[in-house]
């Protein structure tokens, strides 16, 4: 994926060793780019009330009361704890988060449009 070269190429070039590219925002919906060179700690932070990380290259390990280990390939879904993020070689993930909770349900609406249609 071209889009997660540029990001890692970012991150390797920032001060920080980080770089994010939203690429996504629709209401409480969001997906970024996440790019962290190796060595580099995304520190402890909430949870959102849902997310997931899909890892497009590298390897890196969730830390915090629920630890985990990712790599090249793999998707979890973040679980309601504190946690951090730690690169053990250059990284590129996918994190898609709901940040909100949206007042009017889309589904539920549709739904009840297509049985008065019927």
């Amino acid at each position: 994926m071209e889009e997660a070269q540029k990001v890692l190429a970012s991150a390797l070039e920032a001060e920080n060793g980080r770089y994010a590219e939203l690429l996504l925002h629709d209401g409480p919906l969001r997906q970024s780019l996440i790019g962290l060179r190796q060595g580099t700690e995304l520190a402890a932070h909430n949870s959102p009330p849902a997310a997931s990380m899909y890892v497009i290259t590298g390897g890196v390990d969730i830390v915090g009361a629920e630890a985990d280990s990712l790599d090249e390939g793999d998707m979890k879904i973040l679980t309601h704890v504190r946690h951090g993020v730690f690169a053990r070689e250059d990284s590129v993930f996918l994190l898609t988060t709901v940040t909100g909770i949206v007042e009017r349900e889309s589904h539920d609406e549709r739904k009840s449009e297509e049985q008065g249609s019927h």
